[in-house]
């Protein structure tokens, strides 16, 4: 290649001048003045809201909310278990697998049942009927509750209860298994039943008197016995003047 002579390359094209798009001024009107509102005390309106979570529903409405969470935890019955039954059976005849159907979680009833679930840590929500004969059953659910840590609460009605288990009364039933998609429900119950049994345990529980007489009995006294009662002598409530 001779000296003096300089290669020619390839010239590349300039870039295109980039065209600056014209924002549109916005057109403001004089007349209009802008107001932000303010929601502070005496000041403008606030707006709607929605107050259904707030309002304080019937007694009659909350039952019925609290029973249909209930009903889906029921036993099932015998025809329930004969379709269950059967469906194993028809699959283990197909040679399709001799795997057992699980029974769906539910209530469990009997005193002595809730009793040993109580002690095995199984429970989670213990329901106990009002108006328990005798009495003592609930008196000693109440305590092993207490002692257990397990959440319980009282109900008024033994039927209510056994409607839930098939039958027509029942004194406790209690939770053991329960679906994933109910557990926000089932926090609410053991929240309130706490706060409304398990925490008030001492409060509610009967305070006996520190051998106080009544008004009946302070009038029976002769005057000596009342002095002597009123300068601190102890006495006995069974004894005679």
């Amino acid at each position: 290649m001779p000296k003096g002579k300089k290669a020619k390359g390839k010239k590349v094209a300039l870039a295109p001048a980039v065209v600056k798009k014209q924002e549109a001024k916005k057109v403001v009107n004089p007349l209009f003045e802008k107001r932000p509102k303010n929601f502070g005390i005496r000041q403008d309106i606030q707006p709607k809201r929605d107050l259904t979570c707030s309002v304080k529903w019937p007694h009659y409405l909350r039952l019925q909310w609290q029973r249909a969470i209930l009903y889906q935890k029921r036993p099932e019955t015998k025809e329930e278990k004969k379709q269950r039954s059967l469906a194993w059976a028809e699959k283990k005849a197909a040679s399709k697998g001799d795997v057992p159907t699980k029974r769906p979680p539910a209530l469990q009833a009997v005193v002595n049942a809730v009793t040993t679930l109580m002690e095995n840590k199984k429970a989670q929500l213990v329901v106990i009927a009002y108006g328990v004969d005798p009495i003592e059953l609930a008196v000693f659910l109440l305590a092993l509750c207490r002692n257990m840590g397990v959440p319980c609460g009282i109900i008024q009605g033994k039927t209510r209860l056994g409607h839930l288990v098939h039958w027509k009364t029942c004194t406790t039933v209690t939770f053991t298994q329960i679906n994933s998609e109910d557990k926000g429900v089932l926090a609410k119950l053991v929240e309130a039943s706490r706060a409304s049994d398990n925490d008030r345990y001492d409060e509610i529980a009967c305070h006996w008197g520190g051998n106080i007489r009544v008004q009946s009995q302070w009038l029976a006294l002769p005057s000596r016995r009342r002095q002597r009662v009123k300068t601190g002598h102890q006495i006995e409530l069974s004894g005679r003047c």
